[in-house]
């Protein structure tokens, strides 16, 4: 009787697995067929480099392909830290981190404006007891936004490519 059970438990796993097998984004950086010709990173360097790597990964799958555009970005980014909770004794209980990206992106090929867009993302996170949980806090906050950033990046660039 257990191995009977055993039998179709492990077959019903099997076909649920395979199911999935064939997923597939409908925004997926695979289609999108572009290169990075050149870029331009102001503002806070070290978060545009993030976005700029993110979207040199995504260009990766075109390298080679004869019909992927090559594209020129500018990346601005900026950070801001805000108070936004403090207790009796004017103690901060509360941050509110926004990201502000502004992208260019500039076919080169048919010398054209691809994308320019001005994208926002805020989160809130609360201080932690340890100054190093806090800060770990932060940067994952930050990690967060930047990959919103991409996606959005990503799904607007892709609407516009395809046009």
């Amino acid at each position: 009787m257990k191995k009977i059970n055993k039998l179709i438990l492990s077959s019903i796993l099997l076909i649920v697995i395979n199911g999935c097998a064939g997923y597939e984004p409908i925004f997926g950086s695979k289609n999108i067929r572009f290169t990075i010709s050149n870029f331009s990173v102001d503002g806070e360097k070290m978060l545009g480099n993030k976005i700029y790597s993110k979207l040199r990964n995504a260009a990766k799958s075109s390298k080679n392909k004869p019909d992927a555009q090559r594209i020129n970005f500018f990346i601005n980014v900026s950070k801001d830290k805000i108070a936004t909770s403090k207790d009796s004794a004017g103690k901060i209980l509360e941050y509110k981190i926004v990201l502000v990206a502004s992208v260019e992106a500039n076919n080169l090929d048919k010398n054209i404006q691809i994308l320019k867009e001005e994208i926002k993302k805020s989160s809130s996170y609360k201080i932690q007891k340890q100054y190093s949980e806090t800060l770990n806090i932060e940067k994952q906050t930050i990690e967060t936004l930047i990959e919103n950033i991409y996606q959005e990046l990503l799904i607007k660039l892709s609407q516009n490519i395809s046009k």
